[in-house]
């Protein structure tokens, strides 16, 4: 089985739109607005992929038993990990979030990616 699409030509109208809360992350300014479409699932592997976009805010995340591997198709944010510097990861940037991180995504603008959320094992 392969699974193609072009993610960043999806329009906002496709992806099913969501307030961010909680497991996923913590809103720390006001409401978020999210889109996401998930494109494969394999639940016994632990494995999610989809394409999700963001509105600009401020969120806690935590990755306690989940990691997730990004490619970032539009937009611009800047992560910075509990006790680490700050990351700005824009339109291009791939990113990796490994199982145990935890800090605050800022996304200064939409943002639009591709993601792969893995468990742990």
């Amino acid at each position: 089985m392969t699974i193609s699409f072009e993610a960043s030509s999806l329009n906002a109208e496709d992806l099913r739109e969501s307030p961010l809360a909680p497991p996923i992350a913590q809103p720390l300014a006001g409401p978020i607005t999210t889109r996401s479409q998930i494109m494969f699932s394999a639940e016994r592997q632990g494995i999610l992929a989809g394409v999700w976009e963001c509105e600009r805010g401020t969120s806690r995340w935590e990755f306690h038993e989940r990691g997730e591997f990004i490619h970032v198709l539009s937009g611009r944010m800047t992560v910075r990990q509990d006790d680490g510097e700050p990351v700005e990861i824009t339109a291009g940037h791939t990113a990796l979030f490994p199982v145990g991180w935890t800090g605050i995504w800022e996304v200064h603008e939409r943002l639009r990616k591709v993601y792969v959320v893995f468990r742990a094992e």
